[in-house]
């Protein structure tokens, strides 16, 4: 029998193999992985910067759905230099399946449909697991709510599955310490009245009861008029935008039409002339990358909280 050094039994004990199989919670299942995956991608930007600051791009091989809806910016573009891009929107089975991966870190509307050709029951038989993006739940199950600590869960359970626990833990913990120091800036009263304002001019599309703005609104001490709205994002009426009269309205900017286009409309349109966020300029711009869950959601919520109290 061959026996280990103290030294080298230290360094296997320690290998982040050992740990595996592991299993997570993915939306209404339990996924198990027998070992670390070796052929990943994610779809999206947000869940592909999730997989970016964890430091798994040896790990990776492509990525999917982002310079479709133009929503690369700088930092994104040095993040993911060394990958190539699998599918500029939406991939196909076809597509993942060629790309010969072995994991896929999607959601649902961030790369899958329900009742589509790609989903973790369809990509399963060519061995391609599946972790779903937890804001995207709603689409397939009930939940209570929606939470910043959603997005903590997704780096949490990425961290378990790729055998670095102590990085993602790391990293929650000094995102949690950062939004204590935000809520202790934000002063007692009512919250402010905020609309997210995506895209649509005959229709806008906007952030329900379940999307990441609502929980980033709430941090920084303010409260989505749509969070009655059963879903994340989806499209409403402009009539209960009008009605509900928003303090604050945040433009999400990414795709041809740019944040300053959607801040003229709202400007222009005489039926807004009389909402409180328009008479008085109260616009704030996030990034696509920032309003979705991913690590940019914590400066995100001190650029709101800023926005709604001053600094």
């Amino acid at each position: 029998m061959k026996h280990l050094s103290l030294s080298a039994l230290l360094l296997a004990l320690a290998s982040p193999a050992l740990a595996h199989p592991v299993t997570v919670q993915s939306c209404d299942r339990e996924v198990t992985f027998d070992t670390i995956p070796a052929r990943a991608a994610s779809n999206d930007v947000n869940l592909t910067e999730m997989m970016l600051v964890l430091g798994l791009t040896d790990r990776m091989v492509g990525y999917t759905g982002i310079s479709g809806w133009n929503k690369l910016d700088e930092t994104m573009r040095a993040g993911v230099a060394e990958l190539p891009e699998l599918s500029e929107r939406y991939p196909s089975r076809e597509v993942l399946i060629g790309a010969d991966l072995d994991f896929w870190f999607a959601g649902w509307n961030y790369g899958m449909n329900v009742g589509g050709e790609v989903t973790p029951e369809t990509l399963a038989p060519f061995g391609i697991a599946v972790y779903e993006l937890t804001e995207s739940c709603i689409h397939i199950m009930a939940r209570d709510r929606i939470a910043v600590d959603d997005m903590f869960t997704d780096i949490r359970n990425l961290g378990t599955i790729f055998g670095v626990p102590e990085r993602a833990e790391a990293l929650i913990t000094g995102w949690q310490a950062d939004l204590a120091g935000i809520a202790a800036t934000i002063p007692q009263g009512d919250p402010l009245r905020v609309f997210v304002y995506d895209s649509g001019e005959d229709t806008p599309f906007t952030a329900g009861r379940y999307a990441m703005p609502t929980a980033m609104i709430e941090a920084a001490g303010g409260r989505n008029i749509m969070d009655d709205v059963e879903t994340s994002w989806t499209r409403v009426a402009w009539e209960p935008v009008v009605e509900r009269n928003p303090e604050f309205i945040v433009i999400v900017n990414y795709g041809d039409v740019t944040a300053d286009q959607k801040i003229a409309f709202m400007r222009s349109n005489p039926a807004f002339a009389n909402i409180d966020a328009v008479v008085n300029d109260r616009f704030v711009v996030l990034d696509y990358v920032e309003a979705t869950p991913g690590p940019r959601n914590i400066a995100a919520i001190r650029s709101l909280a800023a926005a709604f109290h001053g600094e």
